[in-house]
């Protein structure tokens, strides 16, 4: 954003306190990012759950300050004031911290990630979620949580649902009603798995399940989920309408009803070979006959609906933005607005038999679709943020749907007990039982 280059540049003396969580991929590029390009930001702690991986990427990246092992939050406030970069695998201790300004999660992980989502609410420390997965299965609750308790929640700029949700606030501000929210897909297999994307995993350096969940739909149905619940839109059916479309997404606005966009409220979907890829569109309606002329001068088309799209998402590069926004600004790039409109469901990526355990998303037993929130509710389907580690009571085929009476949630995870009182607050009941 425009505006923050300006309010950093004002915090070169007094920088903005980033307290990073994680130490993979992702991780990385935000470390090399404030450093190297964020005046008036520097990160000044890394909470890992292996504390000496992040020592490792610190000492590997040397960027500036000596990584220094901390366990107690007065250890890891006096080792940043004596200049040192702050590492800790203690969620509670990391967020318990005085010197934190804001806290970046880049982790994915939704057990870990909520202990220090509920840990930074508790102790009203702004918190950057690069975690969608956490934010589509208890997002709006701990949204909520964050606001009676006056904390900042937000969800980060730079990844697909930021720069989403920049658009629909863009085309809002100037007049327009948004009617669809878009992601743009190179392919889409419900049945990949992370022997087959091996070799284009380790080609750029990622782990193969994660980049398993991008080609087998579960990363896509998790991101317009988020978008759906920040921006009040829901999706046509069960997985996404998820056009195959090889054209520019200028031609979108010609495939889609328009009547039935209006009477949902807006939708969120995905094309599948649409260019500009790797980007998102939003098409949006104005109705004035005056306003369209200036926008047919402008070369928008005839209307009513109209293309606006953002060719690209640079990730890391714009998260900083988003923390200066929350620390700066008090601007959240998107939250969740109230009851979840969108939730992602789980399926059967193969035959399964009962006792199995099922393993990590992004990898051999399911994928995730994006499903309306009170249908998946009724349906009692198995939020596919939860799935991981959950035992099978039946057996079942490739394509069913899991639900949550299908399976044995483990037991003693926050992350569950956090899903029960969200369905209990938004829906008044809960598949999940009290433990």
């Amino acid at each position: 954003m425009i505006i923050v280059d300006r309010l950093l540049a004002e915090r070169v003396d007094d920088p903005v306190r980033v307290g990073l969580a994680g130490a993979g991929f992702m991780a990385r590029g935000l470390v090399l990012q404030i450093a190297l390009s964020t005046p008036g930001m520097e990160v000044v702690a890394v909470l890992n759950r292996h504390a000496d991986r992040a020592v490792e990427l610190l000492d590997e990246l040397d960027v500036g300050a000596r990584p220094e092992l901390v366990s107690t939050a007065a250890e890891l406030d006096a080792a940043v004031a004596g200049g040192a970069v702050a590492v800790t695998d203690s969620v509670e201790e990391f967020a318990a911290a005085s010197c934190l300004d804001a806290v970046i999660d880049a982790t994915g992980a939704i057990e870990w990630g909520a202990r220090l989502a509920v840990a930074c609410i508790e102790h009203r420390v702004p918190l950057v979620l690069m975690n969608a997965e956490l934010d589509a299965t208890v997002g709006p609750l701990l949204s909520q949580m964050a606001t009676e308790a006056g904390s900042m929640y937000s969800g980060c700029d730079g990844d697909q649902p930021g720069v989403q949700m920049n658009l629909i606030r863009f085309v809002r501000g100037i007049g327009l009603t948004p009617l669809v929210s878009g992601n743009i897909k190179g392919l889409q297999d419900p049945y990949r798995t992370p022997t087959t994307q091996a070799g284009f995993a380790a080609q750029w350096g990622q782990d193969a399940w994660k980049v398993t969940s991008f080609a087998d739909g579960t990363k896509v149905s998790v991101e317009q989920a988020i978008v759906a619940n920040a921006a009040g839109f829901t999706v046509h059916r069960r997985g996404m309408l998820a056009m195959e479309h090889r054209g520019h997404v200028d031609e979108l606005v010609d495939l889609y009803d328009v009547d039935e966009l209006a009477a949902m409220g807006g939708a969120v979907d995905y094309t599948i070979g649409s260019l500009p890829a790797p980007g998102v569109f939003v098409l949006a309606r104005m109705d004035d006959p005056r306003q369209q002329h200036y926008l047919r001068l402008y070369k928008l088309g005839d209307g009513p609906v109209y293309s606006f799209y953002t060719p690209y998402h640079l990730c890391h590069f714009e998260a900083p933005a988003t923390v200066a926004r929350a620390v700066l600004l008090d601007d959240a790039c998107f939250r969740p607005l109230g009851a979840p409109r969108v939730d992602v469901v789980t399926t059967a990526k193969t035959d399964l038999v009962a006792g199995t355990v099922l393993d990590a998303s992004g990898g051999y037993h399911y994928f995730g679709e994006a499903e309306k929130a009170e249908v998946a509710h009724a349906d009692g389907a198995l939020p596919v943020g939860l799935a991981e580690g959950c035992v099978l009571l039946r057996d079942l085929a490739k394509d069913d749907p899991i639900t949550l009476h299908d399976v044995r949630l483990p037991d003693g995870l926050l992350s569950v007990a956090l899903r029960r009182e969200q369905d209990l607050r938004f829906f008044g009941s809960s598949a999940i039982s009290a433990s």
